[in-house]
């Protein structure tokens, strides 16, 4: 039973998009209910209600349980009204999918790509994969609308002009508008965000999504951190917050780094690094994913760098703790899949070196949705963009 707060209190009536945000996130499912949260008149409810349903993101459900009265009809969110793409992309691998608007994957693609492709090779093939899985996910009415197209990339992204500024392991990448290249898909926005914010938005989707405070690392070739604060990602001034991976560590020396610095986390830390001593100990590896199956089979050495890594992580990690007191820290990235032999040294560096208040209810939990986590995220993304009640008030104006 759906519980009724107090009357919405604001200085303008609530648009079509507020009452379809109310009903998509279940906190109202009737007229009755919109305006007992709103407070609209009848009148009102029912012209944004008709202008819903009439642009297909509403529909009319099975009457509700009588209590008393006349029963009410339900109102219930189309979430097969459009789909989502979502393209994430790695340094080896990039990851698509069609999803509908509540999330849940319809179709997916995941390939292994050249390490240092450049986007005019590797953009035109991701946007022939999509056109496949678009034809995949037809329905007897034919090929679904896009609504949007969430995309990541790690390193430092410009969300407004959708492209990469900053990212040492994309080289070519930094300054090519990616908008372009979806073109022949339709209309649809593009959004951007790092690997690190979408891996964040992917557990605001669940798992971690009941808690409001939460640090999300991305354990990969890489090291990125996303920050979920009062329920909402920070991407920072310049969109680069959570670039834990180049922090400047003592333990690192001189060591270089992939970004041209010397002496970051990342060298001593990321996935490549990890790599690059597997293969001075006489045990190569192409792609810290490997490293990770042989700590699983049971490889001491693997092992060990893997602890090693989240100590060294830890150190760092510790400083972001005491400052933002999170209820939580996800890992996720290909390290996550050795959870327990990696979190066991992130934790033991946490503790030691965080404040006793700030790890005293201190959750580690691994990332909900695994290696789906990428295109989960960069689904998130979009959608929070699309549906957000400004979007759809937009769009309603559009087509009325």
């Amino acid at each position: 039973m759906i519980e009724l707060v107090e009357t919405r209190e604001t200085t303008a009536p609530a648009t079509a998009g507020e009452l379809l945000e109310l009903v998509r996130s279940g906190r109202a499912s009737t007229r009755s209910q919109l305006r007992l949260l709103t407070g609209l008149s009848r009148t009102a409810v029912t012209a944004r209600v008709s202008s819903l349903t009439a642009a297909g993101l509403l529909l009319l459900g099975e009457e509700l349980a009588s209590t008393g009265g006349r029963p009410p009809g339900a109102l219930v969110f189309n979430k097969d009204a459009a789909v989502v793409l979502a393209v994430a992309i790695g340094r080896s691998r990039s990851q698509l999918a069609v999803l509908d608007l509540d999330g849940q994957e319809l179709t997916s693609d995941s390939r292994d790509h050249e390490v240092g492709v450049g986007p005019d090779d590797l953009m035109p093939q991701i946007v022939e994969r999509l056109r496949t899985l678009l034809d995949g996910a037809q329905s007897d009415s034919g090929q679904p609308p896009i609504l949007g197209i969430g995309l990541s990339l790690p390193g430092t992204l410009d969300p407004v002009r959708g492209l990469s500024i900053g990212s040492p392991v994309m080289s070519g990448w930094d300054g090519v508008e990616l908008a372009p290249f979806f073109a022949g898909l339709g209309e649809a926005p593009l959004f951007v965000a790092n690997d690190a914010d979408v891996l964040a938005r992917s557990e605001l989707l669940g798992g971690a999504g009941s808690l409001d405070d939460v640090l999300v690392v991305k354990a990969s070739t890489g090291l990125g951190l996303g920050i979920v604060a009062d329920g909402r990602v920070l991407s920072g001034s310049l969109g680069a917050a959570g670039e834990i991976g180049h922090t400047i560590v003592d333990a690192a020396g001189e060591l270089p780094c992939r970004c041209g610095a010397t002496g970051c986390l990342e060298t001593i830390a990321a996935g490549w690094a990890l790599v690059a001593r597997m293969a001075e100990a006489g045990q190569p590896v192409g792609h810290v994913r490997d490293l990770v199956a042989l700590a699983l089979q049971g490889d001491s050495f693997a092992r060990g760098l893997l602890r090693d890594s989240g100590r060294e992580l830890g150190e760092v990690l510790a400083v972001a703790i005491n400052l933002l007191n999170p209820a939580a820290v996800v890992i996720g990235g290909d390290m996550a899949a050795a959870f327990d032999f990696y979190v066991a040294g992130v934790r033991e560096s946490v503790y030691r070196r965080s404040a006793p208040l700030a790890t005293r209810d201190l959750q580690f939990l691994a990332a909900t949705h695994g290696d789906r986590a990428g295109v989960v995220g960069c689904a998130a993304l979009a959608l929070d963009h699309v549906l957000s009640p400004l979007a759809v008030d937009a769009r309603l104006a559009a087509t009325g």
